[in-house]
């Protein structure tokens, strides 16, 4: 049951972009034209694919994605509301700051 709050919590996350959680965008997405930075927070925003291979524990907390031929990674991370620590139940929203990260591959 906690793990589907928290898959479901994610998946808000992403979709509410930035409204539901922070989101951080790494030097690489940052130094892409502002059009194809749109085009990659869309493919963030909408996928789907996750499988056992790539979302082992179900929380639908990180994906991989393809942008003109680069890899890019996103991952949640769940933190207490004072930002110095993890949080304690990620599936509580009133004790939780979800804050998305999207890097290229190359800068993990």
């Amino acid at each position: 049951m906690e793990t589907k709050k928290i898959a479901l919590l994610n998946d808000m996350t992403r979709d509410l972009l930035p409204m539901f959680g922070q989101v951080v965008l790494t030097p690489g997405i940052s130094a892409l034209e502002v059009d194809e930075r749109g085009e990659v927070l869309d493919k963030v925003r909408t996928f789907k694919d996750f499988s056992e291979e790539n979302d082992p524990w179900g929380e639908r907390d990180f994906g991989s994605i393809s942008h003109n031929l680069k890899t890019v990674f996103w991952k949640i991370d769940y933190y207490g509301l004072d930002m110095e620590s993890g949080s304690e139940n990620p599936a509580d929203p009133s004790v939780t700051k979800r804050v998305l990260t999207i890097m290229l591959a190359e800068e993990y």
